[in-house]
């Protein structure tokens, strides 16, 4: 009985002190920093693809990638069922570097315009 009510404290006690104690102080979450950024995308229609993305948006993106880091974007057309081999699909991509940020974007408008002729082609 001795032993039981030891091994209680003590049990007890270890709980007790190993309990977290409040943090206080400034914490900063500036240093953020995004390498190897990749970007996929997966629609179903023109109006999924002028909603989901605006190049507003991919802007917001790349202003937190460092430089020199490599960039990926990919827009993935989901089209109808085909036969046995199920849905029929189209994707265009582009791989840039960040440090040429409009030349990227450019090709992304590229894409995206692609993206919407695709559906309307259909």
């Amino acid at each position: 009985m001795k032993n039981l009510v030891t091994i209680l404290l003590l049990l007890i006690s270890t709980i007790g002190i190993s309990q977290s104690k409040s943090i206080t102080g400034n914490t900063s979450i500036e240093d953020v920093k995004i390498q190897g950024l990749s970007v996929s995308v997966d629609v179903d229609s023109a109006e999924e693809v002028k909603s989901t993305f605006k190049i507003e948006d991919i802007k917001e993106i790349l202003s937190s990638v460092s430089d020199n880091e490599e960039i990926s974007f990919e827009i993935v057309c989901n089209g109808e069922t085909m036969f046995k081999e199920g849905k029929s699909r189209v994707s265009y991509k582009v791989n840039g570097n960040s440090k040429d940020i409009n030349g990227f974007l450019k090709s992304v408008k590229k894409i995206r315009k692609a993206a919407i002729n695709y559906y309307k082609a259909k």
